[in-house]
């Protein structure tokens, strides 16, 4: 995992990634703290994973402090931004990544308490540690994204739509970061190999995975996206803030 970023690019930063203990999170904070930036390593309930991530980038020269947090818990969430604070004092770097709502055992309404009310709450808590020339990264599917004109699989649409409707309502919040100098970038993909989700869609939906794969002619891998992702993080704000990764044939815009 090496040149996803310009080395040194995030020297002398600070970046939180929710949910990367592990997956897409987990490589995003990895190419992050390659780029020079110091970490924060947030995890719902992976804390050896966290932290054998952590001594990893430690190794790179950075610094990581590894936050266990429940994002739909506010209490939990000012917790995690207080210990931030304490560390670094400053945040330069908030990726929202952490998502879900396929679990079992969840309450019903669990996927819109996630995927919308914990991201907003999770910005507006980090919000007075982000300064002038900051980014905020918000981590979506083609499949949520779209889900407005273009159907999914209907095990996932309560995801999608959950995930649109947090996606929207960070979006309304972009007028507000801009006169604080902050910059708002939707990083979306395509269905990605090797996701829990994707997994679990396959498991529903047995075929799902080839069958997007070969209307769409490549599905990238979790390393390739979080690659994506970070350099959403440094590039130049897209002029409707949005980063789409991925084909996106069979997706119909709004």
């Amino acid at each position: 995992m090496t040149d996803v970023l310009p080395a040194g690019s995030l020297d002398g930063k600070v970046a939180l990634v929710t949910g990367s203990s592990r997956g897409i999170g987990a490589d995003t904070v990895r190419y992050l703290a390659e780029a020079g930036a110091d970490v924060v390593i947030n995890y719902r309930n992976k804390a050896p994973r966290a932290e054998k991530l952590a001594a990893q980038l430690r190794e790179l020269g950075r610094r990581a402090l590894v936050v266990g947090a429940d994002l739909t818990d506010p209490a939990s969430v000012a917790e995690m931004l207080d210990a931030v604070k304490a560390e670094y004092g400053r945040l330069d770097v908030l990726v929202l990544n952490a998502s879900g709502g396929m679990e079992s055992g969840m309450a019903e309404d669990y996927a819109l308490t996630l995927n919308r009310d914990a991201q907003i709450n999770v910005l507006e808590a980090a919000t007075p540690l982000l300064g002038e020339g900051s980014r905020v990264v918000f981590v979506t599917s083609h499949q949520a994204h779209f889900i407005r004109t273009t159907p999914t699989m209907p095990e996932y649409e309560p995801v999608a739509l959950s995930k649109r409707a947090g996606e929207d309502a960070l979006r309304e919040r972009i007028p507000g970061l801009a006169e604080k100098g902050i910059g708002f970038t939707v990083v979306s993909g395509d269905m990605i190999e090797g996701t829990i989700t994707a997994t679990l869609l396959e498991r529903a939906n047995p075929g799902a995975i080839a069958e997007r794969r070969e209307s769409a002619g490549k599905l990238y891998n979790v390393s390739e996206f979080a690659a994506e992702v970070a350099r959403a993080a440094v590039d130049p704000v897209p002029a409707d803030n949005t980063r789409l990764v991925g084909d996106v044939s069979g997706f119909a815009a709004e």
